[in-house]
C-alpha cells in the first residue's frame, strides 16, 4: 500500500485561520513532529513576492525554508504553495537538495496559459510539481479533459481534484476520480484536496483509499482540521484510519502533541469547524465568504440569505466579491415609501422629551437597578430595538432585522406602536409606522445597524436628548452579549472587535450633535 500519501497542510491552508503568524519555534516544531509522525509530503507555507518575516509561514525564497528543515527525512518530501501570480518564478532559485523538494501550484481555470508556463518553468528549475486547479467541480467534463490532455504534455508529479466549496458527495468524487484517472498519464499522481463543508472530507478520504487503482493517491490533510471556515480533513484521523485500516504506517502521537500544545490556543482565539455559512455556501456551490458576510450582519433569516446566495451570477460565485453580495442584499432589503407621516406621527410622540433606547444587552439584567432610577427620575419615552423587553415596558417597539422580527412573532401583536423600516413591509400589518429603508443607512460596514438607524429617524423627528441602555457591544464569551438566550452565538475575538469598531463608528455619527447619556456601560467608544 505504498501508493497512498498524507500531504499535511497546516502550516499553508491552516495558516489562514492566523495570518500563517505561527512564531518561528512553532514552525519549526510542527514541521519537526510531521517528519517523526511519518508523513510523506509536508507543505511548509506559502511561497510569495513578500518582505520575509521569520515568524510568518510565507516565504519570498526557498532559501528561508532551509533552517526549518535543516533535519529532514530522506523519505519525507518538502513543499511549499504558489498561488499563481504571487511570486515571479524566475525568482525561485533551482532546486540543490537543501531545501524543499516540490511546489504546489494553484490558480484558476481562466488562468491556465500562464499556469502551464509557470509550471514548466519551476520543472526545469528541478522542482516537483503540483497541478492544482482551483474549484475542480467548477470545470464541465469536456473543459476537464482538454486540461488533463495539457497536463500530461507537461508530466508534472501531480495532478489535483479540488473540491474548494466542499460540495462532492460519494457519487461526484468517484465519477471525477476514474474520470481523471482514465485520462491522466499513468506517471503523474492524483492528489485530493477537500474542504469541510458538507462533513464529507474523511467520508470522501475513505471512499478513495478503497478503491483498487494502479495510480498513486495523496491525500491532503491538516492537524486538528485546522483550516479557514470549516476546516479540513485532520491529518491525526486520516493517518489512524491508514494505521488500523490498511497498514501501520504513522505514529499518531506527535501529531496530538501538534494540535494540544501549538494549535488549541488558537482555536480558543479563532475557531474552525462546521458552519452554518459553509454548509449554505456549499447547498449554492458558491465562495464560503458570501454567506459567512450576510450571516455576520445578523439581520437576515436563512431563507433571505438563500435568496441572496441563488441570485449570484454564476460566473461570480467561485470567487468573493463583497461589494456584488452588499448589493444584492441593500436591493433585497431596499423598499422605497415616503414616511413623512410616520415622521409627524413620532415627532408628536417625543415631543419635548427624553428618549431612552434599549438595545438587547446583557447590562438590562446587570445594571437594572440603574435603569429603573432612571426612569423614574427622567419619565423618559422608552423605545426597544429589535427585541421586547421583559422588565421595561416601551411606548415603542423599533423594528428593522428581519431576523428579530422572526423571534418576536408571536408576542408583537401585544406592542401598542410598532415603527419598522420599509424592508419589513410584506411581514407587518399596514397600521405599523414605516420608516423608508435607505434614508436612514449609514455608510460603510454595519451601515444597517438598529441603533443608528433608530438615532438617525429620531434626529429627523426632532428629538430633544437621548439615552442609551443595552448598548452593550460585542464580548467574545457570548454569554456576555446579549439579554435575550436565544440571541447568543458564538463570536471570534477579531469578529467581535470588528464588529465593535464598526458600529462604534454609525453610533457616532448619527449621534453627532445630539445630546446624550450612557445608562449602562458600553464597550462601543461612546463618552
Amino acid at each position: 500500500m505504498n501508493k497512498i500519501r498524507i500531504l499535511d497542510c497546516t502550516l499553508r491552508d491552516g495558516g489562514y485561520i492566523n495570518h500563517w503568524n505561527f512564531g518561528r519555534d512553532t514552525i519549526q516544531e510542527i514541521i519537526s513532529n510531521l517528519t517523526v509522525s511519518g508523513i510523506e509530503i509536508i507543505e511548509c507555507g506559502f511561497l510569495r513576492d513578500v518582505p520575509y518575516q521569520e515568524d510568518v509561514a510565507v516565504f519570498s525564497c526557498v532559501s528561508q525554508i532551509t533552517p526549518f528543515i535543516a533535519s529532514k527525512k530522506e523519505k519525507a518530501l518538502y513543499v511549499a504553495m504558489i498561488a499563481l501570480g504571487d511570486i515571479n518564478p524566475e525568482k525561485i532559485l533551482p532546486y540543490d537538495g537543501t531545501s524543499i523538494g516540490g511546489i504546489r501550484l494553484t490558480f484558476h481555470k481562466h488562468e491556465w496559459a500562464e499556469a502551464k508556463s509557470t509550471a514548466a518553468i519551476l520543472k526545469e528549475k528541478g522542482y516537483q510539481v503540483f497541478v492544482q486547479p482551483v474549484g475542480t467541480t467548477s470545470y464541465s467534463d469536456e473543459e476537464l479533459l482538454g486540461l488533463i490532455k495539457e497536463v500530461n504534455g507537461l508530466q508534472p508529479y501531480a495532478f489535483y481534484l479540488v473540491d474548494t466549496l466542499g460540495i462532492l458527495y460519494r457519487h461526484d468524487l468517484l465519477r471525477l476520480f476514474y474520470l481523471i484517472d482514465h485520462n491522466l498519464d499513468p506517471q503523474i499522481k492524483i492528489g485530493f484536496h477537500s474542504h469541510n463543508n458538507l462533513q464529507l472530507s474523511f467520508a470522501n478520504a475513505q471512499e478513495l483509499l478503497r478503491l483498487h487503482s494502479k495510480r498513486e493517491l495523496i491525500l491532503d490533510a491538516s492537524v486538528y482540521g485546522m483550516g479557514r471556515g470549516v476546516g479540513n480533513l485532520a491529518t491525526e484521523l486520516l493517518a489512524e484510519y491508514i494505521n488500523v485500516n490498511i497498514e501501520p504506517r504513522y505514529h499518531i502521537t506527535p501529531l496530538l502533541t501538534i494540535a494540544d500544545q501549538y494549535l488549541s490556543s488558537i482555536f480558543s482565539e479563532q475557531r474552525w469547524g462546521y458552519a452554518l455559512p459553509y454548509f449554505l455556501s456549499a447547498v449554492e456551490q458558491c465562495h464560503p465568504n458570501y454567506a459567512a458576510h450576510l450571516l455576520k450582519k445578523e439581520t437576515l433569516t436563512i431563507e433571505s440569505i438563500f435568496k441572496i446566495l441563488s441570485l449570484l451570477p454564476a460566473d461570480k460565485k467561485d470567487i468573493y466579491h463583497p461589494e456584488m453580495v452588499d448589493k444584492l442584499y441593500l436591493d433585497l432589503q431596499n423598499c422605497e415609501i415616503d414616511d413623512e407621516t410616520s415622521i409627524e406621527y413620532l415627532k408628536k410622540s417625543i415631543s419635548g422629551k427624553t428618549v431612552l433606547l434599549l438595545a438587547p444587552g446583557i447590562t438590562l439584567d446587570t445594571h437594572k437597578g440603574e435603569i429603573q432610577t432612571f426612569v423614574e427620575r427622567e419619565d423618559p419615552l422608552i423605545i426597544s430595538t429589535n427585541f421586547i423587553s421583559r422588565e421595561f415596558e416601551s411606548d415603542i417597539l423599533f423594528v428593522s432585522n428581519r431576523k428579530r422580527l422572526n423571534a418576536m412573532q408571536k408576542e408583537i401583536a401585544l406592542q401598542p406602536y410598532i415603527m419598522a423600516t420599509s424592508n419589513l413591509l410584506e411581514e407587518l400589518p399596514s397600521s405599523v409606522k414605516f420608516m423608508n429603508y435607505s434614508s436612514y443607512l449609514g455608510e460603510g460596514q454595519a451601515a444597517d445597524n438598529a441603533g443608528a438607524m433608530l438615532i438617525r429617524i429620531l434626529n429627523k423627528a426632532g428629538v430633544v436628548k437621548i439615552a442609551l441602555a443595552g448598548f452593550d457591544g460585542f464580548d467574545v464569551d457570548s454569554t456576555n452579549n446579549y439579554y435575550i438566550n436565544s440571541f447568543k452565538s458564538v463570536i471570534e475575538r477579531k469578529t467581535a472587535e470588528q464588529k465593535n469598531e464598526d458600529i462604534t463608528r454609525q453610533l457616532r455619527l448619527a449621534l453627532n450633535g445630539i445630546p446624550y447619556q450612557l445608562v449602562t456601560p458600553t464597550r462601543y467608544g461612546l463618552q
